[in-house]
C-alpha cells in the first residue's frame, strides 16, 4: 500500500507540472521509488534525434560514492545487447549476471564495471507507439529476484515517466513553431517596413535618363544580366546612380515580387556590420536586448544590395565569401546555421582590383563578386545626358515645391555641361534643386559652383580638383560636414563618402 501511496503522489504530481520541471522532479520520483523499493541505482535513457538507434543517458539517481558515468553515454557502447531488446520493446529483467547468455558479454562487463548485480529495465513508449527510452532500476552488491508485481510496479513508474516526456517534447514543439511563426510574423513586419522606407529614401528616382552611348552600353548590359541569378558589381564615382541601377536589375528579375533589400557597408561601423548583415540572437553582446534577423534572411529569395562593398573590414570579407560560396551563414551569438537563396549585387566606388594589389580586399571575394561587372561612366563624360537629367530633376522639384518651369537659359545649360560634376548626378540635383527654391518665375536660372583660375589649368589632375572643389565648398560651409547646408548635402555626397575623400586627399580643419 505504501508504494501505491507514493504512485498516486507522483501520478498526481505529474498531471499539471509545468514542462520546465519536469525533468528535475523525475529525478527525485527516481529517488523516492529506490528509496521505496531498496533499489540502489535507477537511470534514464532517451533516444537522440540527431542518431537513429542511439539512447543517451538522461536522468540519473544513484549513491554518491558510486562509479560516475561519462557524461553523454550512449547504451550501445556500454549495453548493445539490452538496446536491441529494449528497441523491440521487451522489458530486460536480469537477476544475476551469469543469466546473461554469450552474446550479452559487453553488457556483463558493464555492468560488473559500474557494480551492477540484479536489473530491470522498461522500454519507455506511449499508446502502443515506437519506443523512444528506457527506464532501469538496480541494486549494487547483492543479488535479487524481480516478481512479477515488482516489475509490474516499474512499468507504471516507466508509463507516467514516458507521458510525462511526451508531453514535454509536445510543448516544446509547439513553442519552437510558435516562434517561427512569430519570426515570419516579425520578417513580414521588417519586410513591410523596410519597403516603405526604401519607397521614401527613393522618391524621385523612378527613371534612368541616358541619352549618350555610354549609359545605352550600361544599360543593355542592365538587361542582359537581369534576369539571371548572376552577382553583379557595380563600379562607379559616388553619385553616377550605382543604387538606381541594382533596383533596376532586381525590378527586371525573376525576384522582383520581393523588396530590394540595400546595406551601406559605410555607413555602420565595423561592430554592427555582421549582426546587420547577418543578424543576431539575443543578448550576443551588450545591448542586444533582441534577437534580430539579419539581411541576409530578410532577403531571402530576393535581392540584396551590398553598397560599398570596399568599405567592408578583411574579417567580415570572409565571412561575406562563405556565405556567397556555401549559402549558409550563422546570426550572431549562435551556432545554428541558416540558410538564404539570395541574390547579390555590390557596388563600389574604389578600384577594387587596386585594392586587391595593396591587400586591402580579398582577391577571392572580388572574383566571386565580380561574376558580370558593370562599370558606370561620370556624369563630366557624358555631357549629353546633362540636359534631360536637368529636366527630370526640374520635374521633380516642381511637384515638390509647386513651382512650373518653362524654360532654362542656354548659357546656363552649356555652364551646365562644362562643370566637372565630381558628385556626378548627385551633386547636379542639389544645384538645380537649390536653383528651384531660389527661381520666382518661370524661367529657371541654374548655376554650378564657381571654379577657381587654377583648377582649369591643363596639367592639372582629377585628383587636384577635386581637392580645390571640397577644400571650396567647406570653406563655405565654416567646416560644417553634416547637416543641412553642410558640405556634404551641397555636393551631393553621403558623409561617409565625404569624410572618406578628405581623409584619402589629406584634406584637415585649419587649426585655430
Amino acid at each position: 500500500m505504501e508504494f501505491e501511496r507514493l504512485l498516486a503522489e507522483i501520478s498526481t504530481l505529474f498531471i499539471n507540472l509545468p514542462a520546465d520541471r519536469i525533468d528535475s522532479e523525475i529525478k527525485d520520483a527516481q529517488r523516492r521509488v529506490c528509496k521505496r523499493l531498496d533499489f540502489d541505482r535507477s537511470t534514464l535513457f532517451q533516444l537522440f534525434s540527431g542518431k537513429p538507434g542511439t539512447l543517451l543517458l538522461t536522468h540519473l539517481h544513484q549513491p554518491p560514492e558510486s562509479v560516475t558515468p561519462p557524461e553523454k553515454m550512449d547504451i550501445q557502447d556500454f549495453w548493445p545487447w539490452s538496446l536491441r531488446k529494449v528497441l523491440q520493446g521487451e522489458p530486460l529483467v536480469i537477476a544475476r549476471m551469469n543469466d546473461l547468455p554469450a552474446e550479452a558479454e559487453r553488457d556483463r562487463q558493464s555492468f560488473i564495471r559500474y557494480g551492477t548485480q540484479s536489473m530491470v529495465g522498461v522500454p519507455l513508449s506511449v499508446g502502443g507507439g515506437d519506443v523512444f527510452g528506457l527506464l532501469t532500476f538496480a541494486v549494487v552488491g547483492r543479488e535479487r529476484d524481480w516478481p512479477a508485481a515488482v516489475v509490474q510496479q516499474i512499468a507504471l513508474v516507466a508509463q507516467i515517466f514516458a507521458n510525462a516526456l511526451v508531453r514535454k517534447l509536445t510543448e516544446q514543439a509547439l513553442g519552437e513553431q510558435l516562434a517561427e511563426i512569430r519570426r515570419l510574423k516579425q520578417q513580414l513586419e521588417q519586410e513591410n517596413i523596410y519597403l516603405r522606407e526604401e519607397i521614401m529614401l527613393q522618391y524621385g528616382h523612378n527613371e534612368i535618363v541616358g541619352r549618350s552611348n555610354a549609359m545605352k552600353r550600361v544599360l543593355a548590359q542592365v538587361e542582359q544580366v537581369a534576369d539571371t541569378d548572376a552577382t553583379v558589381l557595380l563600379s562607379g564615382e559616388t553619385g553616377t546612380g550605382k543604387e538606381l541601377l541594382a533596383r533596376t536589375i532586381h525590378n527586371l528579375s525573376n525576384r522582383k515580387e520581393r523588396p530590394l533589400i540595400t546595406i551601406n557597408c559605410a555607413v555602420l561601423p565595423p561592430t554592427l556590420i555582421e549582426s546587420e548583415l547577418f543578424g543576431r540572437e539575443k543578448g550576443a553582446y551588450t545591448g542586444a536586448m533582441t534577437r534580430m534577423a539579419g539581411r541576409f534572411e530578410v532577403a531571402d529569395r530576393s535581392t540584396l544590395f551590398l553598397d560599398e562593398i570596399g568599405e567592408l573590414p578583411l574579417d567580415l570579407q570572409a565571412k561575406l565569401l562563405r556565405v556567397l560560396e556555401e549559402g549558409r551563414f550563422e546570426r550572431l551569438g549562435s551556432t545554428k546555421s541558416l540558410q538564404a537563396d539570395v541574390r547579390i549585387i555590390a557596388a563600389t566606388n574604389r578600384d577594387l582590383a587596386q585594392e586587391v594589389a595593396t591587400g586591402k580586399f580579398r582577391s577571392d571575394l572580388f572574383y566571386r563578386l565580380n561574376v558580370f561587372p558593370i562599370s558606370i561612366p561620370p556624369l563630366r563624360e557624358r555631357a549629353e545626358d546633362i540636359d534631360p537629367m536637368v529636366w527630370m530633376f526640374v520635374k521633380q522639384s516642381e511637384k515638390k515645391l509647386n513651382k512650373r518651369i518653362d524654360r532654362i537659359p542656354r548659357r546656363s545649360m552649356e555652364a551646365l555641361k562644362r562643370y566637372p560634376w565630381l558628385g556626378n548626378a548627385r551633386e547636379l540635383r542639389n544645384i538645380i534643386e537649390h536653383a528651384m527654391i531660389l527661381c520666382n518665375g518661370t524661367t529657371l536660372h541654374a548655376h554650378p559652383p564657381k571654379q577657381k583660375p587654377e583648377d582649369m589649368a591643363p596639367n592639372i589632375t582629377l585628383a587636384d580638383v577635386e581637392r580645390r572643389h571640397i577644400l571650396s565648398v567647406l570653406e563655405k560651409t565654416g567646416w560644417r560636414v553634416t547637416g543641412a547646408q553642410g558640405a556634404a548635402q551641397m555636393l551631393g555626397l553621403k558623409r561617409t563618402t565625404l569624410q572618406s575623400k578628405m581623409k584619402r586627399l589629406g584634406i584637415q580643419r585649419p587649426s585655430g
